[in-house]
C-alpha cells in the first residue's frame, strides 16, 4: 500500500501518518524529518536547508526529489510506505507519477487560524524527530520527548508570523495537488479539526 497525506503545515497529517504506519506495518516517509536531519549537518547542504526551513520556504525540487527516491530503496519500504510532506509541489508530483503507482492520496483539511493556533503550541525532538502538541498530543513529561527523553523544542519555523507565510506558499504551490490527485480519482478528504483518533477512525475506514 503506498500513501500519500496531504495537509497544511500543522494539519496533523504527521500524527495520523505514524498511526497508519502503526496499523498496517508500513513506514512513514516524512519529508520535514528527511529534511531537518540533513540541516543538522554543518555542510554548505545542511546550511542550505536551514535557511529554507528558518524563513518558512520550500526547500528546492531537486534536493527532495532526490532525498526521497534514495529513502524509498530501502528495504523497509518493499510492502509500501505513506509520504507525509511531499509531494509538496505539482511538479513533485509529476516527477512521483513517473516512478510510483500510488494507490491513495489523503488530504487532511483544517482552517487556516486553527493552524496558527496550533503550530504556536507544537514542539519538537531534534535527537528523534518525535512531535508533540501541548493542545492535541502532550508529552507525558512537561516539555520532555516520550521516546529519548531530549528536551522539546519549538522549531523556528513554527512561530505565527513564519507559520502563517508556510500556509501562503501551501495555498500557492501545495494546494493545487488536490486537483492534480482529483483528476486521478485518489483523493480522499478528512475533517482535520476534529479528535486526532475520531479522524483516525475514518482514515482506517478508506483505507480498508
Amino acid at each position: 500500500m503506498k500513501l500519500i497525506l496531504l495537509g497544511k503545515p500543522g494539519s496533523g497529517k504527521g500524527t495520523q501518518a505514524e498511526k497508519i504506519a502503526v496499523e498496517f506495518g508500513i513506514p512513514q516517509i516524512s519529508a520535514g524529518v528527511l529534511l531537518r536531519k540533513i540541516e543538522k549537518d554543518d555542510t554548505p547542504l545542511g546550511r542550505e536547508v536551514k535557511s529554507h526551513i528558518d524563513k518558512g520556504s520550500l526547500v528546492p525540487d531537486e534536493l527532495v526529489i532526490k532525498m526521497i527516491f534514495e529513502r524509498l530503496q530501502d528495504s523497509d519500504c518493499k510492502k509500501g510506505y505513506i509520504l507525509d510532506g511531499f509531494p509538496r509541489t505539482v511538479n513533485q508530483a509529476e516527477k512521483l507519477d513517473e516512478k510510483i503507482k500510488i494507490d491513495k492520496v489523503i488530504d487532511i483539511d483544517i482552517p487556516d487560524d486553527v493552524i496558527v493556533n496550533r503550530m504556536a503550541n507544537r514542539r519538537s525532538c531534534l535527537k528523534c524527530g518525535a512531535t508533540y502538541n501541548l493542545l492535541t498530543k502532550k508529552p507525558k513529561k512537561d516539555e520532555i520527548c516520550d521516546v529519548c527523553g531530549t528536551k522539546l523544542t519549538i522549531r523556528a519555523d513554527d512561530n505565527p508570523e513564519t507559520v502563517r507565510n508556510r500556509l501562503k506558499i501551501y495555498n500557492e504551490n501545495t494546494k493545487p495537488l488536490i486537483e492534480h490527485y482529483k483528476k486521478k480519482k485518489l483523493l480522499v478528504t478528512v475533517d482535520g479539526n476534529r479528535a486526532i483518533d475520531v479522524i483516525f477512525e475514518d482514515v482506517k475506514k478508506i483505507l480498508k
